[in-house]
């Protein structure tokens, strides 16, 4: 793979090179290509009796915010905010070459001490976040191992909405190489290594901005989803609990069309499966970029948020946009909460429907394993849109057959197919996005939102 001009596409896969290849199905040639519900009782006790542990933490608005311990930060009706700078640092943007040193003034907000009540072998964190240009964020992690042991803070991103061609601060990053004895980071994903959990956890967001500035960025909302799952290969197809059918309206999109285009972000449309399904839902929503947003897009292209969803998820590092948290980060720009999460199977994902919610899912699969799909994949993104009145899930695919027509987009697969190309293999994760004044549907009880 270290000949990008030949990689087609790039699709998201939760491993450690993260780095991997949609394969074209038989019959393509075998060619490379790239108010809701309360949860039912029985939903409840399921979740409550799994060995599948989830737990999601967030923290948001003042209360949340008091709770932790600040430096050189306030909260007001925004967010969190500098106010008076608890120290500088300098930092030179390693995806850039012979970039300069440049002095930052800095702040920081660490969460308390949090237990998801398991040990925990994975974390991934989300953030909602307004970074002025010149500003940015990162966010770390730090735990108690099992055996007592405080490990370093673990770097989950760095984070500016625009590029540096844009005015913004930073290349949008992830980081690489923070392996130790005990842990590691696969890109957005925090990973204890075989035989060790962590006992607890903190969340740490720094604030950066030029020193001697009075800019602020604003951290609206930060999050994590904790787990600890078993290796199982396959689950049993879960009940649907809906019972009628229901499908969203969400538009639908295609990465097909989008072939070719602007390939230093991620080789082009036949990679970009994750910032497609974030536009398909934002579209759903009412909201994404404005046509002066997009003035720099060839006018010759269709559906050019696609493209804008693109340049502004790009990780220059993992270099591609599958970043997780940097998709729901996106859709956060227009007015949405965004968060990743993890889910145990579709039954969880019902009261999102009901309440009007899509939710994007990762997932991998053969051909072979998914009737309908036409193609295999090593990690892509598709948005479930429904249900139908059988329970199978109906999806907007925007590998859409791997044709490129916005028609094509629309399927329906096989519920336990679909459940088993999704939650074995990325653990369930999800991308959950929603206006804030939506409320939530009531969480299981191993509250896992």
């Amino acid at each position: 793979m270290s000949d990008r001009s030949a990689l087609l596409p790039t699709v998201h896969l939760p491993s450690p090179t993260r780095r991997q290849v949609m394969v074209g199905s038989m019959a393509a040639g075998g060619a490379l290509l790239f108010g809701a519900p309360v949860a039912s009782a029985a939903t409840r006790s399921a979740a409550a009796a799994s060995d599948r542990h989830i737990r999601y933490h967030r923290f948001t608005g003042a209360e949340a915010w008091a709770h932790g311990k600040g430096a050189g930060v306030h909260s007001d009706q925004h967010g969190l905010r500098i106010s008076v700078p608890s120290g500088t640092r300098e930092f030179a943007d390693p995806t850039v070459e012979n970039a300069p040193t440049k002095l930052y003034d800095v702040s920081t907000w660490t969460s308390q001490w949090r237990r998801s009540g398991f040990g925990l072998t994975e974390l991934i964190s989300s953030w909602n976040a307004d970074t002025p240009n010149g500003t940015w964020i990162e966010v770390d992690v730090r735990g108690h191992v099992d055996d007592g042991t405080l490990t370093d803070w673990f770097v989950l991103g760095r984070w500016c909405s625009d590029d540096t061609a844009q005015g913004g601060a930073i290349q949008r990053q992830s980081v690489d190489g923070q392996g130790t004895d005990y842990a590691t980071v696969w890109t957005d994903t925090f990973h204890m290594y075989s035989g060790h959990t962590l006992a607890d956890f903190q969340l740490r967001v720094q604030l950066l901005r030029p020193h001697g500035t009075s800019l602020t960025p604003t951290v609206r909302f930060l999050g994590a989803v904790a787990s600890a799952l078993p290796d199982d290969a396959t689950i049993p197809a879960s009940a649907f609990t809906l019972g009628r059918e229901h499908i969203l309206d969400v538009p639908t999109f295609s990465q097909e069309t989008h072939v070719g285009q602007y390939p230093q972000w991620d080789n082009g449309g036949e990679a970009w499966c994750s910032p497609t399904s974030s536009s398909m839902v934002l579209a759903y929503w009412g909201g994404g970029p404005t046509k002066a947003d997009m003035a720099w897009v060839d006018p010759s292209y269709a559906d050019p948020q696609v493209d804008f969803a693109a340049r502004n998820t790009y990780d220059y590092v993992y270099e591609g946009c599958g970043n997780w948290p940097f998709n729901t980060a996106y859709t956060s720009r227009y007015g949405l909460e965004g968060f990743i999460t993890r889910l145990r199977n579709l039954a969880e994902a019902e009261p999102f429907i009901a309440a009007g919610m899509p939710v994007i899912t990762s997932v991998s699969f053969k051909s072979s394993e998914l009737d309908g799909a036409g193609y295999s994949t090593n990690g892509h993104l598709m948005v479930l849109v429904g249900f139908t009145a059988d329970g199978d899930p109906v999806m907007n695919d925007p590998a859409s057959h791997l044709i490129a027509d916005n028609k094509e987009v629309r399927v329906t697969y096989k519920r336990e197919q679909f459940e088993n190309v999704w939650v074995p293999h990325s653990g369930g994760t999800v991308y959950i996005n929603h206006p804030a004044s939506l409320k939530l549907p009531p969480a299981p009880t191993e509250a896992n939102w």
